[in-house]
């Protein structure tokens, strides 16, 4: 189960493959804020704060936008990000403004 964590809506959810984070979460209805989808306006930004392992790795957008001190202390693009390995996961939506 993948618990989301928008700014009023919590749901748990389940991992399904090929579907990021961010899809997810607009499919489920929690409300998460984007723009591009592409990974480049960090709009979805979030904080993983169980199951980052679960996540397949940082794509280069990622990468490209996020600092190296975001990615280790676990922030990631809800767009980039999704889910490889069963097991509980769970983010918050926490966006830069």
């Amino acid at each position: 189960m993948i618990t989301l964590k928008g700014r009023k809506v919590h749901k748990e959810v389940p991992a399904e493959s090929k579907l990021t984070l961010l899809d997810l979460a607009l499919k489920h209805d929690v409300d998460w804020g984007f723009s591009c989808t592409r990974g480049t306006c960090a709009r979805c930004r979030c904080l993983v704060t169980e199951g980052r392992l679960l996540l397949n790795e940082p794509t280069d957008a990622e990468l490209d936008r996020l600092e190296p001190e975001e990615l280790e202390e676990g922030f990631r693009l809800g767009c980039q990000a999704s889910v490889r390995q069963e097991g509980p996961v769970t983010v918050v939506h926490k966006p830069y403004f």
